[in-house]
């Protein structure tokens, strides 16, 4: 299927307002440069998030916006001497703020976060995320209708008709990579990880360095093959279209 998907730091404002103008998804990967062992690049989380972003831009025309490489890595891998860069969970979820609040305010309410980094459930990035986005959402609203808006006589269905196509709830959503949503199970720098980016960038896995170091958590990694990553990242671009594609909003 042959798409109009374009990145927008290599784009111009025709393409951007015709996005706007019909609704498409706009596609924001987040991930870290953090420690993934001997094998794996710094990168591999927000590489995941931005291969993943493409792959759904393959099937449904998308505004795919540069990836967050910056997040909230931790040292709970390794510590500084790794070489990881940790963003404070505080000054991120300000960062994510400032981004989402220039889309909204410009116009786009179809914005679609993803995280491939602690996939279990909510940890402090998709925590950030989350709340940068309600936040900003309840603020909109308030500077565009008012104080009280929901408590308005005028607004006393507004459960009963708040529909898929018209919810402020879900004009900024994010989706982690869990197990329970995605079928992205986690691990680091193993066979799932290595897979994934594998499948997604041939060649970025150095199997021939995985004795250069003795971290557990690659125990796994020599198992991993391309086609293994193909069937998780199918599975989840699979899931994250038709979520995508049940919610066009009516601007």
């Amino acid at each position: 299927m042959e798409t109009k998907t374009f990145n927008m730091a290599y784009s111009y404002p025709e393409e951007v307002e015709k996005a706007k103008k019909e609704n498409w998804p706009v596609l924001l990967p987040v991930g870290t440069i953090e420690y993934h062992s001997s094998i794996c690049p710094y990168g591999c989380d927000a590489l995941v998030a931005k291969g993943i972003m493409e792959k759904i831009g393959e099937k449904m025309d998308c505004m795919i916006l540069p990836t967050v490489w910056y997040g909230v890595s931790s040292y709970a891998v390794g510590g500084p001497e790794k070489n990881t860069i940790n963003m404070d969970v505080d000054i991120f979820e300000g960062y994510i703020y400032n981004i989402l609040k220039s889309l909204l305010w410009s116009g786009f309410r179809n914005i679609n976060i993803l995280i491939c980094h602690q996939t279990e459930e909510i940890l402090p990035t998709a925590a950030a995320c989350i709340k940068a986005g309600k936040k900003l959402t309840f603020e909109f609203l308030e500077q565009t209708k008012g104080y009280g808006w929901w408590g308005k006589n005028e607004n006393k269905e507004f459960y009963q008709n708040l529909s898929a196509t018209n919810n402020p709830w879900n004009w900024i959503r994010v989706f982690n990579g869990s197990p329970k949503r995605l079928g992205l199970l986690g691990d680091h720098a193993g066979i799932e990880e290595c897979s994934a980016l594998e499948y997604l960038y041939p060649g970025s896995i150095k199997l021939e360095r995985l004795n250069d170091c003795d971290d557990w958590f690659t125990e796994t990694a020599k198992e991993m093959s391309r086609e293994h990553g193909e069937e998780r990242i199918s599975k989840a671009v699979d899931e994250l279209v038709a979520t995508i594609k049940e919610y066009r909003p009516c601007l």
